[in-house]
């Protein structure tokens, strides 16, 4: 939870830049079928050096009152959340007040000295191995309405041995950034949101941004939901204080971008300290940021998921190009639409979903291309059989619900993604935004 789906996309040559006009056309037609096809609403922007290429909303901010959603609609932002967490900290690290290899037991002395090798690097590009109280069994299903301070979420999963040697792999982990607000407490003396307010919030006048309170009145609010079939039902409650530095922000469009704009300059951080959070270490993680190739340039990208929102942020710095999705339905479309974004800014060709049609599949038809494929010893998928359907996972991600199109064809309209089963299960090909991929079963 508070994460998102890793999208695959080729690697393509640039073509020329389109005018303005012709981009945000090809973006709205782009963009519009997400929509028809009940994979998307929300709020998106593509922008150049800080100023829009294309802005608009679709769906509704709230479905009751038919409300819809605009630029100034505010949406939970899940796991962007730790991208402003991490320059917390960063800027803690500039000021001397606490060191990347430090312990995490400096900070939280009620740490078990298992913990000792625990770093705040670790914690910060999740190679910690401290498990996730996300993962913890049954969680949503009873703990999600119950109120926490940071110190009674991170007891969840206190006592529990670590997963893995610090430092030896990465596993995205929840716990790591709760941890990371508690250190940034306790150093400061302010509570988390006070800090964010001060050191970020109100210097970049980020106004339309800020912790969100459950009971809290906050204009232009969206209601969350999830899609179930081609209708809409409210999203599960869930207590705010539990996503806490891992994920209890909203936001706008138009703020996101002033934060994307601020990464330019050195107002909120040094170069020095953006060279740490962009340095790639396992799996091409940062601190909060996925570093990637996107269309031949560099991709610096992350998104988020929490009850009823999915968010995906992409930029791509020495383009100045950012793409900017946010949706008040749960969905896996806000990094297919924002790639497809960046592709038509850069002059590229990108096609919309097109819809598929599910077909019946006995679930012992489908349980034989249960197992575990690999495209590197890095990145995997995990397929499993989860009741009338498969579940894939990719490394370090969530599940993402593959449906059958064919008796060895499965697809996922959101991330306008299909994958094709050797009939003996031996191998899959994943065949996404012009990608064609191929997984070997373990």
């Amino acid at each position: 939870m508070w994460k998102r789906w890793l999208t695959v996309t080729l690697t393509l040559l640039a073509a020329p830049a389109l005018p303005a006009q012709d981009i945000a056309a090809k973006a709205d037609a782009f963009v519009q079928p997400f929509v028809d096809q009940k994979h998307f609403q929300g709020s998106v922007l593509l922008a150049q050096d800080g100023k829009a290429l294309f802005r608009k909303s679709y769906g509704l901010a709230n479905v009751e009152w038919d409300i819809p959603n605009t630029p100034d609609t505010k949406f939970r932002l899940g796991s962007i959340t730790k991208q402003f967490t991490s320059a917390l900290i960063l800027q803690l690290v500039e000021q001397g007040k606490i060191k990347l290899d430090d312990s995490i037991r400096q900070y939280y002395t009620d740490a078990p000295e298992a913990w000792q090798p625990v770093t705040i690097h670790h914690l910060l590009s999740h190679e910690s191995g401290i498990p996730s109280y996300t993962e913890v069994p049954g969680f949503f299903e009873k703990q999600a309405a119950t109120a926490r301070t940071p110190t009674e979420i991170i007891q969840l999963t206190q006592k529990m041995p670590l997963e893995f040697a610090s430092g030896s792999k990465y596993k995205y982990d929840n716990t790591g950034y709760i941890l990371l607000g508690y250190v940034i407490e306790k150093v400061t003396g302010r509570s988390y949101e006070e800090q964010l307010q001060k050191a970020i919030l109100e210097p970049l006048g980020m106004k339309d941004t800020g912790f969100d309170h459950y009971t809290a009145i906050l204009k232009h609010r969206a209601e969350g939901y999830e899609y179930a079939g081609d209708k809409l039902r409210r999203a599960a409650f869930l207590e705010m204080s539990l996503p806490y530095a891992a994920g209890s922000l909203y936001s706008t469009v138009d703020d996101l971008l002033k934060w994307d704009q601020a990464l330019y300059g050195t107002q909120i951080l040094s170069a020095a300290s953006k060279e740490k959070m962009w340095t790639p270490n396992l799996s091409d993680y940062g601190y909060e940021w996925m570093i990637a190739k996107r269309y031949g340039e560099r991709s610096l990208e992350h998104g988020g998921g929490i009850n009823g929102f999915n968010t995906m942020l992409i930029r791509l710095p020495d383009k100045s190009l950012a793409a900017i999705v946010l949706a008040n339905a749960s969905t896996q479309a806000t990094g297919p639409i924002a790639a497809g974004l960046l592709a038509i800014a850069l002059g590229q060709q990108v096609e919309a979903p097109k819809p598929r049609t599910r077909i019946p599949l006995a679930p012992e038809a489908m349980k034989r291309f249960e197992g575990v494929y690999a495209m590197n010893p890095s990145f995997k998928l995990t397929i499993k059989l989860d009741g009338d359907h498969l579940s894939a996972q990719a490394t370090g991600q969530g599940s993402l619900r593959i449906d059958p199109m064919s008796p060895t064809r499965f697809f996922n309209d959101g991330i306008n993604a299909e994958m094709e089963f050797e009939k003996d299960g031996a191998s899959l090909t994943l065949y996404q935004n012009g990608a064609v991929i191929k997984f070997k079963r373990e």
